[in-house]
């Protein structure tokens, strides 16, 4: 079993940036990919970044140039720092990971995000 902890959420206005963070626990595990991912109600939940353990990255073409994705493997951490935040950046942001072990897929319980002034 993996547990992964969002934080870093919160207000902020158009054109400002904010840092999530996630950690990941349990007793064990070896995660190779971690994403992030977001969620608008009424709408499915969308990839918008991914690494794996060799720190290779994609993202999503809206978030494209605005957002880095980033990892710690030896803390267990994956961030996403977001810059040039804009209103339609607004959503429920969830962190997700791939263990190996037990060759599942995890997921937080997911951070809001809200953009506006």
């Amino acid at each position: 079993q993996v547990q992964l902890v969002e934080s870093g959420g919160g207000l902020v206005q158009p054109g400002g940036s904010l840092r999530l963070s996630c950690a990941a626990s349990g007793s064990r595990f070896s995660i190779n990919a971690m994403a992030w991912y977001r969620q608008v109600p009424g709408k499915e939940r969308e990839l918008i970044a991914a690494i794996n353990r060799a720190s290779s990255t994609n993202y999503a073409d809206p978030v494209k140039g605005r957002f880095t994705i980033s990892r710690d493997n030896v803390k267990n951490m994956v961030y996403l720092q977001m810059n040039s935040l804009k209103p339609e950046d607004t959503a429920v942001y969830f962190c997700y990971a791939w263990d190996i072990i037990s060759s599942s897929p995890y997921w937080g319980q997911g951070t809001q995000v809200t953009v506006s002034s």
